[in-house]
């Protein structure tokens, strides 16, 4: 019997850290994807920075940037991977939400949501369409994924959780009410964490360790804080509906908003006191290409070069056109 090739080794391989035939013996390489979204200038590359270690001042994000980081598990083990993903411009550039959502990340991939609340009435809009994009890039690759493998499509849908980072701004106490029982309620809709942080030290500890369990693997933490007047500090599973209520509004006021499902009403409650503002989410968007701190004098040259034949291009084709229409 002919003895196995590289090539089927290392299949056999595969395929077994896939079933999960591998797990447990110490030795396999942990690999997770943490993919962070939210609002223009709302602190993301601040909390990866942090995570990391990295003692450099934060730049601005222009479109979908990529880093990891390496986690030792102990002597003459492999380290464990993180990838950390950072989506620029608030909600401008959906579109790549698509890159790194894929079969083989979905497994290990978890949702940081960074929201701004100072700028309350952008915080719906925001929210909305960025999970909505999100939501709708991971079912695509789950129908794919259980075209050929049904079973680990629905555990996928099932283990599917996502994390939530807010700020902390100073408003009057009714304001703070509706923002903090709003983002619980939809934190526990989607079974994700909630948490509020700050430049302040203590806060982004907490955030550390929330984001080396979701990268790592390590312990979560089991502590919790449902005071509206401190930091939020919620992981996923630890609230309930009974806890965080019914829309915070005046009993006589809940026949006038027809809503189509609980999700509808929290968010008809909420702009009835931050209405949103009119966004264009194609505003202030730089082109990078255009950006000095991106600068490779070969590379623009050769740009600057095909933009020209494009447009020489292009003028003739229209002048070709047009004679053809003459000729007929």
């Amino acid at each position: 019997m002919p003895s196995e090739t590289l090539w089927e080794i290392a299949k056999a391989e595969v395929e077994e850290r896939r079933s999960g035939g591998s797990e447990g013996d110490g030795v396999e390489i942990g690999e997770k994807s943490v993919f962070f979204i939210g609002s223009k200038n709302g602190g993301k590359t601040t909390i990866i920075l942090r995570c990391l270690d990295r003692d450099e001042p934060p730049k601005p994000t222009l479109a979908l940037e990529y880093t990891y980081g390496r986690r030792a598990k102990g002597h003459n083990i492999p380290k464990d991977i993180a990838h950390f993903w950072e989506l620029g411009g608030g909600t401008s550039l959906l579109d790549l939400i698509s890159i790194p959502i894929t079969s083989d990340t979905l497994r290990t991939f978890s949702i940081v949501l960074v929201l701004d609340l100072s700028k309350p009435n952008d915080l719906w809009p925001t929210m909305e369409n960025l999970l909505q994009a999100t939501k709708l890039n991971v079912d695509k690759v789950i129908m794919k994924l259980g075209k050929k493998n049904s079973k680990a499509a629905s555990e996928m849908r099932q283990k599917m959780w996502s994390n939530m980072q807010k700020d902390h701004p100073d408003f009057d106490s009714e304001k703070r009410k509706v923002i903090c029982k709003t983002l619980r309620f939809v934190a526990h809709y989607y079974g994700a964490s909630l948490m509020f942080t700050s430049k302040s030290e203590a806060l982004l500890l907490k955030i550390r360790g929330v984001i080396n369990q979701l990268a790592f693997g390590i312990n979560k933490s089991k502590s919790i804080c449902v005071d509206q007047n401190k930091p939020l500090f919620i992981t996923a599973g630890l609230d309930s509906l009974s806890q965080i209520g019914s829309p915070p509004l005046p009993d006589n006021d809940i026949g006038k908003f027809h809503a189509r499902s609980p999700m509808d009403l929290w968010k008809k409650v909420y702009e009835k006191l931050f209405p949103p503002k009119s966004i264009n989410t194609l505003k202030d968007v730089k082109d990078p290409a255009q950006d000095p701190q991106y600068a490779e004098s070969e590379v623009d040259e050769m740009r600057i070069q095909k933009d020209q034949e494009l447009e020489q291009y292009k003028r003739s084709s229209s002048k070709s056109w047009k004679q053809i229409e003459l000729d007929s």
